[in-house]
């Protein structure tokens, strides 16, 4: 009787242990996204923030998708991914070697990295100001505290950003002695900065003054983008796309999506559609340069028939 009593006991708490164990399985299920379907969060770098919104809102149309797009600085994208509160990232450069072994022994996961686009940083400066042309040695100068003519101050979202680590590794500076060196937080409060202070030179991504929102509009049709002469160069290069493409614009840089959910999700899924023809079309119309070009189909036709009216 007593053995009887104890099995039942036994096999009580092993019905109530799997039903736990069942039950906790199913609501985290519920909560994983599959490569097509579901929520997932992506941490973008302001700098780059339009192509990737564009992006976004063509994948939620095909798919039953939903991605929630967290704007931050590079610095704080990185960290994000490092720290795992963040799952999906988009930087405008790649992850070193030491970042992707940090990420796989902090988390134990391979981030997937998928280039898909070349972007550029530009210069831009109020329209009441005639010179379009900037000197990347002048900026060097400027920076290490010599006054430049033509340039009253430079202004940055902040100095956390992609930005402003992309300006200072190609002019080769690490610690910055001009104290007429401003920053903000958006590239929104560049523009609109910039727009309203002659002057002053805005350092934006370039995506942001070929594609702005509607409420920027105004403003940007009040700055004009510079043309840049590279260091050790002879000519002045506007950021145009066949520029970017042709790789003689100095401030190119390329943007990738980082994986780290470690699964087939909507990291997998968002990823493809940037790479593939749907989404290398949104980049060839933003004004960058697709990673890879979209094929153009010709259509022939064996015999012309004319028609006369």
């Amino acid at each position: 009787m007593i053995k009887s009593k104890i099995n039942k006991k036994q096999f009580g708490f092993f019905l109530i242990t799997m039903f736990g164990v069942l039950f906790a399985c199913k609501q985290d299920a519920s909560n994983l996204d599959s490569i097509l379907e579901g929520k997932a969060t992506v941490h973008v770098d302001e700098s780059i923030f339009p192509i990737v919104e564009d992006e976004q809102l063509v994948f939620e149309t095909q798919y039953k998708a939903k991605l929630t797009l967290v704007s931050k600085s590079e610095n704080e994208v990185l960290n994000d991914l490092f720290d795992g509160k963040a799952t999906i990232g988009v930087l405008s450069r790649s992850l070193t070697d030491a970042e992707q072994k940090s990420i796989l022994n902090k988390r134990k996961i391979t981030p997937k990295i998928t280039p898909f686009a070349l972007d550029g940083v530009a210069f831009v400066s109020n329209k009441s100001v005639q010179d379009t042309l900037i000197n990347l040695e002048d900026v060097a100068k400027f920076m290490n505290g010599e006054e430049i003519k033509g340039i009253k101050g430079l202004v940055f979202d902040n100095l956390n950003s992609s930005v402003y680590k992309t300006l200072l590794n190609l002019i080769g500076l690490k610690n910055v002695n001009q104290k007429n060196i401003f920053s903000f937080k958006t590239s929104k409060e560049v523009i609109n900065y910039v727009a309203e202070n002659d002057g002053m030179i805005g350092v934006v991504g370039i995506n942001w003054m070929f594609q702005p929102t509607l409420d920027l509009q105004d403003n940007v049709d009040k700055l004009n983008i510079m043309s840049v002469k590279g260091i050790g160069k002879k000519e002045y290069v506007y950021p145009s796309q066949d520029n970017l493409a042709k790789g003689i614009y100095p401030l190119a840089r390329d943007l990738y999506i980082i994986n780290c959910q470690g699964y087939s999700g909507l990291g997998m899924g968002f990823a493809s559609f940037v790479a593939g023809e749907r989404g290398q079309r949104i980049i060839l119309k933003s004004g960058l340069v697709p990673e890879n070009f979209p094929s153009r189909k010709i259509v022939t036709r064996p015999n012309i028939v004319n028609i006369k009216n």
